[in-house]
């Protein structure tokens, strides 16, 4: 896993490859000498804004700073010969751009706000009070992750799939997260307030202690998930809950419509001015739920 000291290195080598004082690289990217200093010295890291500054002033791609990327460093020869090669062979295809890989890193206090893409490799990283505010993150892959204490709120993650991963204090404040797929995942103290999960999957997962006020629930299922200490309320529509584990959850001024329980006892759920229509209260029915808190309406 790559470290700041590590990153750091990187930057020292590639700046004097370059043959640019600190001063000098400080100057082209609008920072001070002593943030480079620091930088180098594995103290602090850029963010991703300053990264992408960085790779193009110092002629490397963005994997240069990858745990798993070899030196991309360009050299005047080394364009000439390609210039060269270009003209003995007129028809070859150029070679693809490399994208960029963040996978692998260990990411702290980064931020990646407002930014756009950013649906590339994020795969077996620690990441540890990172923003992504506002952030295009859709079709993103997070396997084998680290989250603590980061903020999503206001970005898209919809179809994206998140395997094998704890996330923890972390924010998903009016996210988008439609089509998205949780499996394997433990996921606790997090705030999902305003959070859309339109046709969102959860698979062999755990929910412990998360808000979720105000959160749509449409074609939402979870199967085999554990729920622990968890309030749902507003309307679950055309939802399903399939072998899960409910200790101390609550539906509290919920509307339940064609939602059904599946082989999921309901004795330890509470139910607080509910409304259900025929089909899910016989499913609740079914689940052994305490009916008083719930009453039947035709939607």
């Amino acid at each position: 896993m790559l470290t700041s000291i590590m990153i750091g290195k990187k930057i020292s080598e590639a700046r004097k490859e370059k043959n640019l004082s600190q001063t000098q690289l400080a100057g082209q990217i609008s920072v001070s000498s002593q943030a480079v200093g620091k930088w180098e010295r594995g103290e602090s890291m850029p963010d991703l804004i300053t990264f992408n500054r960085l790779a193009e002033i110092l002629g490397v791609d963005l994997n240069y700073f990858s745990e798993n990327f070899q030196s991309v460093i360009t050299e005047k020869s080394s364009i000439s010969s390609s210039v060269e090669q270009s003209a003995e062979s007129p028809y070859e295809k150029p070679k693809k751009k490399l994208g960029w890989n963040m996978s692998s890193g260990n990411w702290v206090d980064a931020d990646f706000s407002g930014l756009k893409n950013l649906h590339e490799k994020f795969s077996s990283s620690n990441m540890q009070r990172c923003l992504f505010i506002g952030s295009e993150m859709s079709g993103l892959l997070l396997k084998s992750n680290n989250i603590d204490g980061c903020d999503f709120s206001n970005s898209d993650i919809a179809n994206s799939r998140i395997q094998g991963s704890s996330i923890v204090n972390s924010f998903f404040k009016s996210c988008s997260l439609k089509e998205a797929e949780f499996s394997g995942s433990y996921i606790k103290g997090c705030d999902f307030s305003a959070a859309d999960f339109t046709g969102t999957a959860f698979k062999s997962s755990a929910l412990q202690k998360n808000i979720m006020a105000c959160t749509t629930w449409n074609r939402t299922t979870f199967h085999a998930t554990q729920f622990t200490d968890v309030v749902f309320d507003g309307t679950l529509n055309a939802c399903s809950f399939e072998n899960c584990d409910f200790s101390k959850v609550t539906f509290q001024n919920a509307a339940l419509i064609d939602t059904f329980f599946k082989n999921t006892s309901l004795k330890r759920t509470q139910f607080i001015d509910c409304k259900a229509d025929k089909i899910t209260y016989a499913f609740l029915k079914n689940g052994k739920a305490d009916l008083s808190g719930i009453s039947l309406f035709t939607p």
